[in-house]
This record gives C-alpha cells, structure tokens and sequence, in this order.
C-alpha cells in the first residue's frame, strides 16, 4: 500500500513536471522522483519504474505493532531476480534502453511477446 501511495504522488508530480498526462512525457518526468517514504526516509523512482526504499526487520510485539531491530539506507528496487535462470537474463531501464523486459541475451525488448 505504501508504494501505490508513493507512486501515485509521484505520478501526480510527474504529470504537473510533464504540463501533461501523455505517457511518455510523464514516464521521462518519472525518473528520479522523490517522494517522502512512511518510514522517514525518501522514495526516489529509478528508471526501472520500481522505488528505492529501505529495508526494516523487526520483532512483532504482544500487541500487533513491531519494534524495528534494523534497518538500511534506501535500497534501489530491481524489476528481474538474478537468482531465477529465466529473470536473470533480463533488465528493465526505460531511460537507457526504452524497455521494461530487455534480455540482454538476444538484445530484444520481450515484454510484449513473453513472460521472460
């Protein structure tokens, strides 16, 4: 739920950034922005569209909320898995490539013919 809130904002500000709601204006205007994260920290986009937020372990209490035992700086956020063979070969970079599921096997944009 959190990263709908972020993203939404952040399409918000794309979109006042862009003068536009046009898809491609607003997804150039995507990258980079920041957005405060419900953590304290600040969600930036990166031109893979995922957020870069960070990671929080923590110990569930007797009454439901949780006491954070650690916690990272803000982690960039990876479309594709490199732990999964079929994911592994692929890389989302919409600034660099123009593409969210690129295999860089056979040098094609797949997302619109596979699901790998």
């Amino acid at each position: 739920m959190e990263a709908h809130y972020i993203g939404f904002n952040m399409w918000v500000n794309a979109v006042e950034a862009a003068g536009t709601t046009d898809v491609d204006a607003v997804r150039e205007a995507m990258w980079g922005q920041e957005f405060p994260n419900l953590t304290g920290g600040i969600a930036v986009m990166g031109t893979n569209h995922h957020l870069s937020k960070p990671v929080l372990i923590g110990e569930i209490r007797a009454d439901g909320q949780f006491d954070i035992v650690s916690q990272t700086t803000e982690v960039p956020g990876d479309a594709w898995t490199d732990h999964l063979p079929e994911s592994a070969v692929l890389e989302s970079d919409w600034k660099g490539l123009g593409c969210g599921m690129f295999n860089t096997q056979t040098n094609t944009c797949v997302q619109l013919t596979s699901n790998y």
